[in-house]
């Protein structure tokens, strides 16, 4: 056996035992003539003791450099009392060695490994050196949750009676959706696959065909802008339940994640959670997955404005879906003027032509715009904003959704800016899980000039809104339900159509798809709703969102084995590159760019 025990395994008890270790060489110490060596592996650290001796290996163990790979035999021995070490499992004991085998000596490292230092490493470089930035104990520890919550997650829906099952990752285009990787394929010249963006349409086949409760770890692509929480290649926890409501959904997630949390950190997440509709989410948060952690919400003052001398504000408040509404960030009147130039954009990036604003600075209102406002507006600005000494109020004046997207944006710097100033607290603990429901089935598309589905053109409407599809497609709801923790949207999912005439109909008439195009990308899933569909609805968590969450990072780029950086490139494998004539030829490609050629 290369080794009896783990790095992380021996106790008071297997004091006097014989044991074989293996790892890597973690720290080095040389103390009074005597040589100490933190042996690491997978599991933990274990402390080796080498003795001067006629045999050598102490010598020997002087030369090695961190991260060299070894193998120790030696017998476990108890630590004296003032030697203890509390902070690792295997404090208590050492082994002092006897023989030493050198399995493979480590080059000089790029940068170093322990956390506090590797961590200001330029995040590239320790992609590019991503398999030796794993082998730090943290981040094995975030692969170790990850394989934990995927248990959780498979156990729980085992145990409420789902089947994995895997679908295809090659499937055809649908272009309607996010931008998607196209597959050439070569025995079909001229024709191409794509990388599924979700197994939506297969897991609606399995319905079909029976299976009735699905789910499978999905890997997904996207051809999509990268960031934090986004990659080209992710993985779902998508899933597909026949002859369900919006409840049963709601049970089984809620079921799911309190699973999840409970066996990954011993965290009781109480439920039912809390629900909300996306109107009264944008109404109060300005975002449709909103953090409710904290305050800051959105006010509206629109009938307070309609005869305001502020011309701005009272058009706004005067004018048909226009609104006038405003946030109060308590505490933030001290707000540099960098910092007020960046809110500014960002309500700019928003539609907002400018952002207005108030502060109040010892008893006395500061802004621009104050001299419009009458007493009686100032006062009942007031009452309703709760403004006090060191309040700044910002205002949005537009159509209600871009009113609230702008202050939503406006809200969240806002937060960022008082926690960075100590005025804010969120805890770590602290997960505020929500279902936002009732979103708008379809929304207007002004550059297209028709109506684009607000989900997937699979979501079935509320029931009472159906007869809306013909009239006023914009009022009608979907069955669509987000599930939202802190501000994070972890998946999102929808009874769906099952009836074809319905769906054909939604393709047709409210989506204008050209019939011949319905029948190239959906024909076969009409057919199937031709014999026998059952009622059906689905979700897709986003596993690697909920992994993050459950790690506390911001990014998910911190809990992938081998992550993408921003630019979408692998930098340890030197990856996307070009390739060889011959195989673009084999695939009849022509690329007509000059690419570079590719390395010997």
């Amino acid at each position: 056996m290369s080794r009896t025990h783990s790095c992380n395994a021996l106790r008071p008890a297997d004091a006097g035992k014989t044991v074989t270790l293996a790892g890597w060489v973690d720290t080095k110490r040389d103390l009074g003539g005597v040589t100490f060596i933190d042996l690491r592996d997978r599991e933990g650290v274990t402390q080796i003791v080498f003795n001067p001796g006629a045999d050598g290996i102490q010598e020997v163990a002087q030369r090695l450099k961190t991260e060299s790979v070894i193998q120790v035999t030696g017998v476990v021995r108890a630590r004296t009392a003032e030697t203890v070490n509390p902070k690792i499992g295997t404090g208590a004991v050492e082994v002092a060695a006897a023989s030493l085998t050198v399995l493979n000596t480590c080059a000089d490292l790029p940068f170093p490994m322990e956390d506090d230092k590797a961590d200001k490493v330029n995040e590239d470089l320790r992609l590019e050196y991503r398999f030796l930035d794993l082998r730090r104990p943290r981040n094995l520890g975030l692969l170790k949750l990850r394989a934990q919550a995927a248990r959780s997650i498979r156990a729980e829906l085992d145990t409420q009676g789902f089947l994995e099952i895997e679908t295809p990752t090659l499937f055809k285009s649908t272009p309607e959706g996010a931008r998607e990787f196209l597959v050439p394929s070569r025995v079909n010249p001229g024709e191409f696959y794509a990388l599924t963006q979700s197994p939506q349409q297969y897991k609606q086949m399995l319905m079909v065909a029976g299976v009735e409760r699905y789910y499978q770890m999905a890997r997904c692509y996207r051809d999509e802008d990268l960031r934090a929480d986004r990659q080209p290649e992710f993985t779902q926890v998508d899933l597909e339940m026949s002859f369900i409501d919006r409840e049963d959904m709601y049970r089984l997630i809620e079921a799911v994640l309190r699973r999840t949390w409970k066996e990954t950190l011993g965290v009781d997440i109480p439920t039912p959670f809390p629900r909300m509709s996306y109107r009264e989410a944008m109404d109060r948060f300005g975002i449709d997955k909103p953090d409710t952690r904290f305050g800051l919400e959105i006010r509206d003052l629109t009938d307070l404005f309609k005869g305001s001398a502020f011309k701005v504000f009272a058009a706004a408040a005067n004018a048909e879906g226009s609104v006038v509404r405003a946030i109060n960030a308590k505490g933030l009147a001290d707000i540099t003027q960098g910092e007020l130039t960046n809110l500014e954009t960002i309500a700019k990036a928003a539609g907002a032509k400018g952002l207005a604003f108030i502060k109040c600075e010892a008893g006395e209102w500061k802004s621009p715009i104050v001299k419009f406002f009458t007493d009686a507006e100032k006062a009942e600005l007031k009452a309703r904003l709760n403004i006090e000494d060191g309040d700044i109020v910002f205002f949005a004046a537009a159509p209600w959704e871009q009113a609230s997207t702008i202050l939503g944006r406006i809200r969240l710097e806002s937060a960022q800016l008082l926690r960075a100033r100590g005025r804010m607290t969120l805890r770590p603990d602290q997960y505020n899980f929500l279902w936002v429901i009732e979103f708008p089935l379809m929304l207007w598309d002004e550059e297209e000039k028709r109506y684009v589905s607000a989900h997937h053109p699979f979501t079935a409407p509320v029931v009472e809104d159906e007869p809306l599809l013909a009239t006023d497609p914009a009022k009608v709801r979907g069955q669509h339900y987000d599930i939202v923790l802190n501000g994070v949207e972890l998946g999102g999912g929808s009874i769906r159509i099952h009836n074809p005439a319905v769906q054909k109909r939604v393709f047709e008439d409210v989506l204008k798809i050209p019939q011949d195009l319905v029948e190239s990308r959906f024909g076969y899933m009409l057919k199937a709703f031709s014999y026998g569909a059952p009622p059906h609805g689905g979700i897709a968590l986003g596993f690697d969102r909920v992994v993050a969450m459950l790690a506390g990072r911001s990014s998910i780029r911190d809990i992938l084995a081998f992550p993408k950086n921003q630019a979408g490139r692998d930098l340890m494998a030197d990856c996307p590159g070009p390739v060889a004539p011959r195989q673009l030829r084999d695939l009849r490609i022509q690329v007509t760019e000059e690419a570079p050629k590719p390395k010997a």
